[in-house]
């Protein structure tokens, strides 16, 4: 069963997908992403792969609507699930990738957004990444997903909605002011390249959640130019080598790319803006900062480092990466 089940409470929509219970969990004797395994080609570099247990189709069924009422509905799962697989290598990651071959994998983020983006049901297209077993990961093969969704998510319609009001407000981009604003104060700045800023913004939930900020004003991946897409290639691998030489092991994290939404009557030009959000789960070498009740139930979050100070050890653990140590 899959269907979409609203939440009257946050005016949101739940993706109920049962059959994604049956997943296989870090199979260790037989991997479906690796070349050999009858579910690939013999040879790729980078592939898009269409999930095994998708939480939405494009040909999803209509649901069941014997257990709604004046209260509750739903909708059917109308949308798109895909896997990409970042190399055929099993245990190669993002930051062992040079960034000639990461330039394909982002050429064919941007592909998959346009393909899904052309479904006129979906409102939504999000890109990321899951990096370890402490954020869920089922499965070992390096790769992220992508999600087309037929409605626009909470958190980017609060997004998306500030944006507009700090533009009515202003007459600029909130999230271009406030890559100014970490440029200028410098400070929590990581890294730097012609087109994006990797900075840990003045805000953050997390120790190490880094954002990664187009530098000109962009909405969706598909508007990068030749340049801006070996730019984005090279921040990636900078970035997520950066995590990893933090401890010294493959740091886990979830890799967020928010763009405005697509197939909607709004219009996002003028106020929002390309960016990518790490939510890392490490707060040490061992331990995680676990999202519990306030972050929850809530969304009440506390950090409980110091946004400064980590982006002092962030920047020295990028050098440490640039060197090869």
């Amino acid at each position: 069963m899959s269907e979409l089940r609203y939440h009257p409470l946050i005016d949101d929509w739940i993706m109920i997908a049962a059959s994604r219970q049956g997943r296989p969990q870090m199979p260790k004797d037989w991997c479906p992403f690796c070349p050999g395994s009858g579910k690939v080609p013999d040879q790729f570099d980078v592939l898009k792969y269409d999930n095994d247990f998708p939480a939405l189709s494009q040909n999803a069924e209509t649901p069941d609507d014997a257990l709604c009422g004046p209260l509750f509905r739903n909708a059917e799962a109308h949308g798109k699930c895909e896997v990409i697989l970042y190399s055929p290598e099993h245990t190669v990651t993002l930051p062992e990738l040079p960034v000639s071959h990461i330039r394909k994998l982002v050429d064919l983020w941007c592909d998959r957004f346009a393909d899904i983006s052309s479904d006129p049901k979906v409102k939504y297209v999000f890109i990321f990444e899951n990096r370890g077993a402490a954020v869920g990961v089922t499965m070992p093969h390096p790769h992220g997903q992508i999600y087309g969704y037929p409605w626009v998510p909470k958190k980017i319609e609060l997004e998306t909605e500030n944006c507009a009001k700090y533009h009515d407000k202003n007459g600029r981009c909130l999230i271009c002011d406030m890559r100014a604003e970490e440029d200028k104060a410098g400070d929590r700045v990581v890294i730097k390249n012609d087109s994006f800023t990797v900075f840990l913004p003045y805000f953050c939930e997390y120790p190490y959640g880094v954002y990664v900020v187009s530098n000109a004003h962009k909405q969706y991946i598909t508007d990068l130019t030749e340049k801006e897409r070996d730019d984005l290639a090279a921040i990636l691998r900078e970035t997520a080598g950066t995590l990893d030489s933090l401890f010294g092991f493959a740091f886990p994290y979830m890799m967020c790319m928010h763009q405005a939404p697509v197939n909607t009557d709004k219009d996002y030009s003028e106020n929002y803006h390309f960016h990518i959000e790490f939510f890392p789960p490490m707060r040490a070498a061992d331990k995680i900062k676990y999202n519990a009740s306030s972050e929850t139930g809530v969304w009440a979050h506390c950090n409980p480092t110091s946004p400064e100070e980590k982006a002092e050890e962030l920047r020295a653990a990028h050098e440490r990466f640039m060197k090869g140590e």
